[in-house]
């Protein structure tokens, strides 16, 4: 048990987090689990989003609204990414964007399968 790591947070800020006027990295302030300190919600890193690895696109999650935000849409996305020790995983808000931080509606999990 003392090599799992399993973390869930959550971005809660109140209410909407943005728009930024450029990509922000968003913060998951509110840990409900950090099995083996996998997740530090004190740095912007490791925690529409981009999913990033170092500096590369993982995956991508976003609304697109022709007339505005409509405030009832919802996306998702996951992804399985090897990493290696020192690797950063952190989600990025996209400039000119926002996402509802309140009422655990966005949140951020990872978990370690095997450690080579």
């Amino acid at each position: 048990m003392e090599d799992d790591i399993m973390f869930t947070a959550v971005a809660d800020q109140g209410g909407n987090c943005g728009p930024y006027d450029e990509d922000t990295t968003l913060i998951f302030n509110k840990v409900i689990t950090n099995i083996g300190d996998g997740y530090d919600n004190t740095s912007e890193h490791v925690s529409g989003l981009t999913l990033m690895k170092n500096s590369e696109v993982i995956t991508k999650t976003f609304e697109d609204s022709e007339n505005g935000p409509d405030f009832t849409d919802n996306a998702g996305n996951s992804a399985f990414v090897k990493l290696e020790r020192g690797n950063v995983v952190f989600v990025r808000l996209p400039a000119r964007c926002q996402v509802h931080a309140s009422d655990n509606t966005t949140t951020f999990s990872g978990f370690l399968v095997s450690r080579a």
